[in-house]
């Protein structure tokens, strides 16, 4: 099968967006934890995730902000500069996927969808406890985008929990054991299964076809 420009433009809205959303593959599926100035907390499933640095510990999300668009998550980013990304694993999938419901801005996702919050000490937005890998961020930059009405928000990482088991030798975490799911597309949602480990790459190493 084959789309040029045109075929893909021509394409049914909702098969448009299940098309580009799942070509890359699978990503990281998480949950976004945030706070707003008068303490209500949000909670919202993202799939953008991607690595910015690791020196300084620089992850990004990219999030559409379109003025009829209630971007809550975005508002308390912005109100509070702090907010965690929580890994979603099989035993809570549906909850997780729940949190894109379009709740009433005073409804927290974190009591309707029936997540637990947990903080760390004077870290304002709240991680979700049943989760067993957990990030928080400061937010850093908001980057706009030239092309589209998205904005690539940067945080760096200030705290990091999940359970040392989960360590490999090189310090990867290993997502089999954390039962971590990735999502392609908007609503497919996968297990990790580790596959092989290779060498970090070099020139002067022999090459196996």
């Amino acid at each position: 099968m084959y789309f040029d420009k045109k075929d893909i433009s021509n394409l049914e809205k909702y098969n448009r967006i299940n098309l580009i959303n799942s070509i890359t593959g699978i990503k990281p599926a998480l949950l976004v934890g945030s706070k707003s100035e008068k303490n209500g907390t949000n909670l919202a499933i993202f799939s953008s995730i991607v690595h910015i640095s690791s020196n300084p510990p620089l992850l990004g999300f990219f999030l559409r902000t379109n003025k009829k668009l209630r971007r809550d998550t975005f508002e308390n980013i912005i109100e509070n500069n702090t907010y965690t990304f929580n890994h979603i694993h099989s035993s809570f999938i549906k909850r997780a996927h729940n949190t894109s419901i379009k709740f009433e801005k005073t409804t927290s996702e974190f009591e309707s969808c029936n997540f637990t919050e947990d903080y760390i000490n004077d870290f304002i937005a709240p991680f979700v406890k049943e989760s067993k890998v957990s990030i928080g961020l400061i937010l850093r930059e908001v980057v706009e985008m030239g092309c589209t009405e998205s904005k690539l928000v940067i945080g760096e990482i200030v705290h990091m929990l999940f359970d040392k088991d989960f360590l490999e030798n090189d310090f990867s975490l290993n997502l089999e054991k954390t039962s971590s799911i990735g999502v392609c597309g908007l609503n497919h949602y996968y297990e990790n299964k580790k596959n092989i480990f290779l060498p970090y790459a070099r020139l002067n190493h022999s090459l196996e076809k």
